[in-house]
């Protein structure tokens, strides 16, 4: 059975030392272990890892794992940071990269572009450049330094977007507040924090009639969606009691939740069967986090497995084949 990961991450050089130059409020530390580690001024954002930087490295866990491709991704904190002339050299070096492996593992990897969004008329042009070049799909923080997604100040780039039907993975980053809610002392930055930011994120699009004013687009909520299926209930309770002159929504929010499509990386079977109960197995993917430290494949590929045989087939390939015209 074909296995498509659409959620696996990975760095490049070039970047990286943009970041350690000129990375502003994020900067490379050293954990008490001596390995480096990427910081929000103190709270901890991103542990680099091998397979981040060596796509030979990646071909062989893919193999070893049955994967057979990765679309992969520049993870937080992306290129929202240093000005417009460092964001945008920051997202070239990393896409570039992306094209590169691309052209080398032709039948393994393909890549979603990242843009400097706080720029959106370089966003734009960017994505144009990437999508000429082979992008998949287009990756973006849930929140882009600390301001909304929905923000008309981005609706440039999303009627871009939009406009092309390209799938967009939306992934956690530090939630706005993470420095005063302290969450750096216990690293809840992934835990928590990630699930909080993929959560509001979601949620003011959906109150925001987001996906009315972008109806071709294919996003996809990082980590099981964070909180979103387990807040279905409050969302409906939400929608029934608003003023009808304040409501943005055309829909139910619960139908937009089955608009959404969703990875599998719950880490726990119980919850992508709960997710799945809410929106239906058929906008669930398959996804890994490789080669974070906290990557689950095995996890996903056991509890895939426990599922009947058309579920798995559908999260594991049928549906990532039809959202990536793979």
């Amino acid at each position: 059975m074909t296995v498509i990961d659409v959620h696996t991450h990975a760095y490049t050089r070039d970047w990286y030392e943009i970041l350690r130059k000129q990375g502003g409020e994020y900067n490379i530390q050293l954990r008490p272990d001596g390995k480096e580690e990427i910081f929000k001024k103190d709270t901890p954002v991103a542990f680099p890892q091998p397979g981040h930087f060596d796509y030979d490295l990646r071909i062989k866990q893919m193999d070893a794992t049955g994967i057979d491709v990765s679309i992969v991704s520049l993870t937080c904190p992306n290129v929202y940071w240093g000005g417009e002339e460092i964001s945008c050299a920051a997202a070239v070096a990393s896409n570039d990269s992306m094209v590169e492996a691309q052209n080398k593992y032709p039948d393994r990897i393909r890549w979603y572009t990242s843009l400097p969004w706080e720029y959106p008329e370089k966003a734009v042009a960017e994505l144009e450049r990437t999508v000429a070049l082979g992008a998949s799909g287009v990756m973006v923080l849930a929140n882009i330094a600390g301001r909304s997604l929905t923000d008309p100040f981005f609706a440039p780039i999303w009627q871009a977007i939009d406009d092309k039907a390209l799938p967009v993975l939306v992934h956690p980053t530090d939630p706005p507040g993470a420095l005063d809610m302290d969450m750096g002392s216990y690293d809840l930055s992934w835990s928590v924090g990630f699930m909080f930011d993929t959560t509001l994120c979601f949620t003011r699009m959906i109150f925001d009639g987001f996906f009315d004013k972008y109806p071709n687009m294919k996003l996809i909520a990082s980590h099981g969606g964070g909180t979103l299926p387990y807040l279905v209930g409050r969302f409906e309770k939400g929608d029934e009691v608003e003023l009808p002159e304040r409501r943005m929504m055309k829909r139910k929010p619960t139908d937009y939740l089955k608009h959404i499509y969703y990875d599998c990386i719950n880490y726990d079977a119980r919850a992508m069967h709960y997710l799945m109960s809410i929106v239906g197995h058929d906008r669930v993917m398959f996804g890994t986090d490789w080669p974070h430290q906290v990557f689950d494949t095995p996890g996903a590929m056991i509890h895939t497995a426990d599922l009947p045989a058309d579920q798995c087939k559908a999260i594991r390939s049928e549906t990532a084949m039809k959202v990536f015209n793979l």
